[in-house]
């Protein structure tokens, strides 16, 4: 059971990395915010935050966030939701920084390269942290809580979620692009498809040993 716990928070971890270096590389490649990075802009945009703060709207971003999912269903918080929002905004800060030396010219081909990377790592990192169970963070806490209420498939009412969060953050002055409407509809299902390989990988693995 202890090595289990263990092997769940390494994933975890690695999940919290991919997911805000993701988001970063989104951002950097600015052909549009993925909806997750669009409300972390546009929060940074309306606080008047410079485009190297993004870290910090994130963190601004996932307190609330954790707050409004505890008193909604505080099962969907716990010791993992703290482990995502203590690392996160600097994930992001060293993720933008990391783009620009993987990508240190901003060409369109370069670009889309840079945002398909970004997109894999998001959905990758989110599928990870899901699987790992041992509290998700803000934005997939409140998709869940949202998905118990409503009682619809995890991967809908994603899609609903990440399209509100699409309008909010680009009201707030957040950047939208071709790479917003993308992820908006195709994280859900993505997330869900690559949660259920992990599993599979993972019990495989437990079988070997």
């Amino acid at each position: 059971m202890k090595k289990e716990k263990i092997i769940n928070l390494i994933l975890a971890i690695v999940g919290i990395i991919l997911v805000g270096t993701g988001v970063a590389f989104n951002a950097a490649a600015a052909l549009g915010n993925d909806p997750i990075g669009i409300v972390y802009d546009g929060i940074r945009n309306a606080a008047d935050l410079s485009a190297e703060q993004l870290g910090t709207a994130s963190n601004i971003v996932n307190i609330v966030l954790v707050i409004l999912v505890f008193f909604l269903d505080k099962h969907y918080v716990n010791i993992g939701t703290f482990i995502y929002i203590i690392p996160y905004g600097s994930v992001v800060s060293l993720g933008g920084k990391l783009y620009h030396v993987l990508f240190p010219t901003q060409r369109l081909p370069i670009q889309i390269c840079g945002a398909a990377l970004g997109c894999l790592l998001l959905y990758t990192g989110v599928a990870m942290y899901i699987t790992a169970d041992i509290g998700l963070d803000p934005f997939t806490g409140m998709v869940m809580v949202l998905k118990d209420k409503i009682g619809k498939e995890y991967r809908t009412v994603k899609i609903g979620f990440d399209i509100s969060c699409i309008v909010l953050g680009f009201v707030l002055g957040g950047k939208l692009g071709v790479i917003t409407i993308i992820t908006a509809l195709t994280a859900g299902p993505v997330i869900q498809f690559l949660s259920k390989v992990i599993k599979n990988l993972m019990k495989s693995g437990e079988a070997t040993i």
